[in-house]
């Protein structure tokens, strides 16, 4: 059964687990939902909030991997000014990162400040899905 919430975004089912993948489908997030231009071979996408002290921890590593590979994008976005989004994804804590492969669907998804290790690791899958 599926749902199509005002943003645009169709959500399926609900993922388990801070990490997981295969059990969400979604419809593709581009520059309209995100307020940004996705990368043309993945998209980091961060939900952040202004008083998250991990949010700016997790905002320098995943600019730092994204400047690492060709064609991948950090965008960050403000889930106070998304509430939309931010429930159509269910995300209920920042920072929330999602890993978006080339044709914007989410193949990975966490939430707190990740390891620098972890990011690049799920980019790989990522880019291989896309």
């Amino acid at each position: 059964m599926s749902t199509r919430t005002r943003t645009g975004v169709r959500v399926r089912g609900r993922e388990s687990g801070g990490h997981g993948g295969g059990h969400e489908e979604r419809e593709r997030l581009g520059s309209a939902q995100l307020g940004a231009e996705p990368g043309e071979r993945a998209s980091l996408v961060q939900f952040s909030s202004a008083f998250c002290q991990p949010c700016r921890a997790t905002r320098r590593i995943l600019a730092e991997v994204a400047e690492l590979v060709d064609g991948v994008a950090h965008i960050e976005v403000d889930a106070e000014r998304n509430l939309a989004l931010v429930r159509a994804l269910g995300i209920e804590k920042t920072p929330t990162v999602l890993v978006l492969d080339g044709a914007g669907r989410i193949v990975r998804r966490g939430v707190g400040m990740p390891r620098k290790a972890d990011v690049i690791a799920a980019l790989g899958a990522a880019v291989d899905a896309g």
